[in-house]
Formats: C-alpha cells, sequence, structure tokens
C-alpha cells in the first residue's frame, strides 16, 4: 500500500470516527452537548484536526445525517417482507422503530437545521436511498396517483407521528391504532379512486 493510499485512509477513518462521536454524544446527552471542544476530546484529535474534516458542528450534524439516511435505507431494504405481509405497514413500522431507537440521529436528520439540498439534484445518495424505499413501499397503493406526492404524504405523516411520540405528545396506547388509520386512509383512498 502507497503512502498516499495510507494517508487517504486513515483520514476516512479519522473523518468516520468523528461522526460517530458526535453520534454518539447526541445520543447520550443530546445535540447541545455537541461541540468541537467535546469532539475532540472524546476522539483524541485537536480541534484543528476536527476543523481539517468539518467546517463546524453544522458539518458534522449534516454528516451524521447523511450517514443516517444510509443507514435509514438499509434498515427499510432489510425489512421489506418476502411475502404476505403489507409493504406499507413494514415499512412504516421499521421507520417508526428506527426514530424511536436512534432519537439523536433521527434528530440530526429530519429536524435540526441543515443545508443538506433535499428535493433537489445534488441531493446526496443516501437520502435518495432511503426515500427509494419509501416509494417502494407505497408503489402498490398507489392506483392512478402521483407516487412521490404520495410517498411525501406518507412519509410527512411517519414523521409526524414519530416527532409527536417522542415528545411525549401521543397516547402510547393508540400507536397500532393511529397506524392502522394511516396505512387504511392510504389504501382506501386508492380503492375509491376506482371505477
Amino acid at each position: 500500500m502507497s503512502i498516499q493510499n495510507r494517508r487517504e485512509r486513515e483520514r476516512a477513518e479519522r473523518h468516520q470516527l468523528i461522526i460517530d462521536a458526535a453520534r454518539e454524544l447526541a445520543e447520550a446527552e443530546g445535540w447541545d452537548a455537541v461541540t468541537t471542544r467535546r469532539l475532540a476530546d472524546k476522539v483524541e484529535y485537536s480541534q484543528p484536526v476536527l476543523y481539517s474534516h468539518f467546517k463546524g458542528k453544522d458539518a458534522i450534524v449534516r454528516a451524521v445525517a447523511i450517514d443516517g439516511c444510509g443507514e435509514l435505507a438499509r434498515l427499510l431494504r432489510k425489512a421489506r417482507p418476502s411475502r404476505g405481509e403489507s409493504r406499507l405497514r413494514v415499512a412504516a413500522e421499521a421507520y417508526l422503530r428506527f426514530a424511536r431507537e436512534r432519537p439523536a440521529l433521527y434528530d440530526a436528520m429530519f429536524v435540526q437545521q441543515s443545508d443538506i439540498p433535499w428535493g433537489t439534484g445534488e441531493v446526496p445518495q443516501e437520502l435518495l436511498d432511503a426515500f427509494g424505499e419509501l416509494v417502494a413501499a407505497v408503489e402498490p397503493v398507489r392506483g392512478e396517483r402521483d407516487l412521490e406526492a404520495l410517498t411525501e404524504v406518507f412519509w410527512s405523516s411517519l414523521h409526524g407521528i414519530a416527532t409527536l411520540v417522542q415528545g411525549k405528545r401521543l397516547r402510547p396506547e393508540l400507536d397500532e391504532t393511529r397506524l392502522d388509520l394511516l396505512l387504511g386512509a392510504l389504501s382506501l383512498a386508492q380503492h375509491e379512486e376506482r371505477p
């Protein structure tokens, strides 16, 4: 292995170490606790080394969010049912479980301010992959409706549920009922469109 290749590999490993440390710190103490000083201490590198990888905390949160979208895409892909189960239900349950089990990561992905270019041609592949998995789940109930718009409604509904559950604003005993209503509404609307 050439010296250049080794340096590039070490740089990539440091980059990922910083992302992982930020995520761990945020999961343990919240995003307010994530500072470049605390991260430098946690990864045992100087702050200038952190700044050689990221311009600041916002860039670190952005990197965590992009990583998280890749993780969500893989989780949704893995959760695809082989047969029998509703693909829409399985995706919804996996999405909500992801949000519940990784609250700080979910917050970085969909709540924190970010310069990620959502809805543009410059969107990172990880985001496209995650959205693509939601599109694939919605496609069977599409009917004559616009697939991407319907997927955005599905995603928005899941995000609302996830955010309100995380904020303890919904009654836990109605989790299944809420999901049944959402999935029923998406499926019912498909059947109502048919002549």
